[in-house]
């Protein structure tokens, strides 16, 4: 019995003493537990010859859905959105913003590329989170109709380059986009578990 109160007890002192290096570890240490920034962005793809929503989006000339996707600094998924491809940019990015009312509440930056540029979305996204102190920063190409990695937004692409690994999400092979973003963040949760079996 004395043997099992002394086990209880060290085992006690060591989840203090993780809490309180938690607590009062370096800054580095708490921005990996808490992320300030996060990158928003969306791909579009094409679906498979099947019933479900759909649409054109003009730009990339593909017929098929979008996922919008609201990554952190690591490239983990934070967010995931999947929806019809005519819809505009703006409009989907809407859609997973209003995801983080109630969530996410260390969030200060979001970075987006010129898709999203304008004051309509970073005045609504104010009106929504009005108390939070959360923006949007666009990041601008530095040239133009030459590739160049741009900062903070490679992000985003290289967990999209993850996501085009698995192969039921090369394509949107489901019928309802509830299904889409549900496999999304399992191949996500694939790729953490991976992370921490390292």
């Amino acid at each position: 019995m004395l043997l099992l109160l002394h086990d209880l007890a060290q085992r006690r002192s060591v989840a203090e003493n993780a809490r309180s290096t938690a607590r009062c570890g370096s800054a580095q240490e708490r921005k990996k537990k808490a992320p300030t920034a996060a990158i928003l962005d969306r791909q579009s793809v094409k679906v498979a010859n099947h019933g479900g929503v759909r649409g054109y989006d003009a730009g990339k000339k593909i017929m098929g859905r979008k996922r919008h996707l609201l990554v952190d600094t690591m490239g983990l998924i934070l967010a995931v959105v999947v929806h019809p491809a005519n819809l505009q940019d703006r409009d989907g990015a809407r859609l997973v913003l209003e995801k983080l009312s109630g969530r996410f509440g260390w969030l200060r930056l979001i970075w987006v590329d010129g898709g999203y540029a304008g004051n309509a979305l970073a005045q609504w996204l104010k009106a929504l989170l009005p108390r939070r102190g959360l923006r949007l920063q666009v990041v601008k190409r530095t040239q133009l109709h030459t590739f160049a990695v741009l900062p903070k937004r490679w992000i985003v692409e290289r967990t999209f380059a993850w996501l085009s690994n698995y192969r039921r999400l090369a394509k949107d092979y489901e019928y309802h986009p509830a299904n889409s973003e549900a496999l999304i963040l399992i191949a996500a949760s694939k790729l953490m578990v991976a992370r921490l079996a390292r």
